[in-house]
């Protein structure tokens, strides 16, 4: 366990003396009992207490662009989840940059998009929380299918089975191209 620097001290210090102690419960008794307690002593100056800490403000952030919906029904999960569904289009993001990659796969989508492909595998490579810098693009994946040109064009984004990658891959379910 660390010990508290001063700022850190000085705040709990201020936490600490806005808290009341809960009043002790009252055991149930059948019978009343008669008051026996000494008298109170009058109270002592009450200390003085600082005023209550305002909470954190948080700066306003742009907000994220929204994600493609969740919109499968339940025939489409249940042949992603079991490897069933063979993906129309794959698109592998391994060797490239961050810029290369992002891309390669806004192409894509263009060219799903074109064709009419309804199910795209998109192999990334697994993501590494080691802090080694790997797995950037796995990372980064998310984000770029929200913010894409094309993301109305997406009904669902799943992780792949193992057979198609695993979570080193996902699938990009395409919305169907309405006449």
């Amino acid at each position: 366990m660390r010990r508290l620097d001063a700022d850190e001290a000085t705040l709990w210090a201020r936490v600490v003396a806005t808290i009341r102690p809960l009043e002790p419960l009252k055991p149930r008794s059948a019978a009343p009992k008669a008051a026996t307690a000494p008298p109170p002593k009058p109270a002592a100056k009450p200390a003085k207490v600082a005023p209550p800490i305002p909470p954190a403000r948080i700066p306003d952030q742009k907000k994220p662009a929204r994600a493609p919906a969740n919109t499968l029904d339940g025939g489409w999960d249940r042949r992603l989840s079991r490897g069933i569904a063979e993906p129309s289009m794959t698109v592998d993001l391994h060797g490239h940059t961050l810029s290369t990659a992002h891309a390669t796969l806004d192409a894509a989508l263009d060219r799903a998009v074109r064709d009419e492909h309804r199910l795209v595998l998109l192999v990334t490579g697994k993501a590494r929380r080691d802090g080694s810098g790997r797995g950037a693009i796995a990372r980064a994946v998310g984000d770029w299918l929200a913010a894409s040109r094309h993301a109305g064009a997406i009904a669902a984004v799943r992780g792949a089975h193992p057979r198609h990658g695993g979570s080193g891959a996902l699938y990009i379910v395409m919305r169907r191209r309405r006449a």
